[in-house]
């Protein structure tokens, strides 16, 4: 894996850390394979301006017993939407471009990645991996590529 690429984990992981998430750190980044160069990024969090946490001061998924990978319409914005959504409020093309991020998306966001544009995806090598997100990805012509 090159330097670049590790330099893009690197970043993800620590916009991860930005995230006030209880129950899990992810960050995301968007950027193009030919520059290196950063279109986009995001962590997950509350909607802009919402508060600390999903519910202001309360994470809904918590609050409502929601087991992790489920559900995934309730709570914060996940980090892989929130890049997209930066690049798109930016102005900036995510047609072609690569993604970082700290955790294998959902299925949800594998659809946005697709949809985006996005070609490849860099993820974190999880032996315990249970969801559809990567084969949907594959399915499509997105290249996955794990990394440790």
């Amino acid at each position: 894996m090159s330097k670049h690429i590790r330099l893009r984990i690197e970043q993800a992981k620590a916009l991860a850390s930005c995230s006030p998430c209880p129950r899990g750190q992810v960050g995301s980044v968007i950027f193009r394979p030919a520059s290196w160069a950063v279109v986009a990024d995001g962590y997950n969090g509350p909607p802009r301006n919402g508060g600390h946490l999903c519910g202001d001061d309360v994470c809904h998924r918590d609050a409502n017993q929601i087991m992790s990978g489920t559900m995934t319409e309730v709570g914060c914005h996940h980090a892989e939407a929130n890049a997209i959504i930066n690049a798109a409020r930016e102005g900036a093309s995510t047609k072609g471009a690569y993604l970082v991020v700290t955790r294998i998306p959902c299925d949800a966001c594998a659809k946005l990645i697709h949809h985006a544009g996005i070609t490849k995806v860099f993820y974190p090598e999880t032996p315990d991996y249970e969801g559809q997100a990567l084969e949907y990805l594959e399915h499509f012509g997105i290249e996955v590529e794990p990394w440790t």
